[in-house]
């Protein structure tokens, strides 16, 4: 059975937090350095009080009211985060509470990074390619800044919190292709939170940096320019497809050094190379379908034909998958 994008939704916190406020912490990491170092003026950033769940509900809460969907005929919740508001229960299931899914409804939780949203696709697809379930919403949401040490200007600059639904069905706009996935748990060090888990329990010293995301961006970087073309042609080959025939590429919005460094190495023309992340900054596994909706929002004549969408990031993990206007 065929599996469809049919419907997207996106939820922001109300505060945001702009390049001018981090400039009068950090006086030498000016408004406008930040900009052009990564390509970002503004990030939305949860409140002290709202978790995963919370922006998860309401990511979905808005999928149902935009697109009128039968919250009763959702039968999967599968929701990508690794920013969950316990270590146990699963999120999912308390977001199928919060919306109020039927009992039916089965909730699972992926923890993904950046690549997630491909994941996340390649694990909804196949549950909708089995037969066994006809809606199933994918859920994105991390709320990465709570764990941004707040000495820390770098990733202050970059991450920002947001939470996507999207409705993977039998039917609909878009449809998915074939996968192409992978990992290299070799780069786990170069973007990590030490603190919290069973192997280190989380330390209530507030200066203790090991509670916070330690990126080894230059590792990132590199890792990043180094398996990007691979992954890409990898997964047009499985489709039947060359690079020409795609209409529109949607990497993980990272930085936008890293992905301008990506699009010229691999010689993607500009207008077919998708860079949303000015007003959202770096929003983890929501990142691709937040500049997927906000670039055809813009430039609706860009509703093209085929798509291809790549993630990649913490683990090492990355994916890539094609999507077809149906």
């Amino acid at each position: 059975m065929k599996s469809y994008i049919k419907a997207i939704s996106t939820y922001f916190p109300k505060n945001t937090l702009t390049n001018d406020t981090i400039s009068e912490q950090f006086p030498e990491w000016n408004s406008e350095k930040i900009l052009q170092k990564i390509g970002i003026e503004q990030r939305y950033i949860a409140d002290k009080d709202e978790c995963a769940s919370d922006m998860a509900a309401q990511a979905v809460l808005t999928l149902i009211e935009e697109h009128h969907l039968d919250k009763n005929a959702i039968d999967f919740l599968l929701l990508c985060t690794q920013t969950p508001d316990h270590i146990l229960p699963t999120t999912a299931c308390i977001v199928q509470d919060k919306v109020g899914l039927p009992t039916t409804c089965a909730a699972l939780d992926i923890n993904q990074g950046c690549s997630g949203y491909i994941y996340g696709l390649s694990v909804a697809s196949s549950l909708i390619a089995s037969g066994n379930f006809k809606n199933v919403v994918l859920v994105t949401v991390d709320t990465y800044t709570k764990y941004v040490h707040p000495k820390d200007k770098g990733n202050l600059s970059i991450f920002g919190d947001a939470a996507t639904a999207t409705l993977v069905s039998t039917e609909g706009e878009y449809l998915i292709g074939k996968p192409t996935l992978g990992t290299d748990g070799t780069g786990a060090e170069n973007l990590i939170i030490r603190n919290g888990g069973t192997r280190s329990a989380r330390n209530e010293n507030p200066d203790d940096w090991d509670n916070f995301i330690d990126m080894k961006g230059a590792k990132i970087f590199n890792f990043i320019v180094k398996r990007t073309p691979e992954v890409v042609y990898n997964n047009l080959e499985i489709n039947g497809l060359n690079k020409e025939d795609i209409d529109l590429f949607i990497f993980h919005q990272a930085n936008t050094h890293i992905l301008n460094k990506v699009r010229e190495d691999m010689e993607i023309p500009e207008e077919k190379f998708v860079v949303e992340m000015r007003y959202y900054g770096n929003t983890i596994s929501s990142s691709i379908p937040i500049a997927f909706l906000e670039h055809l929002r813009k430039y609706p004549e860009k509703a093209k034909n085929k798509i291809q969408l790549v993630g990649f990031g913490v683990g090492y993990s990355w994916g890539a998958i094609c999507i077809e206007k149906s």
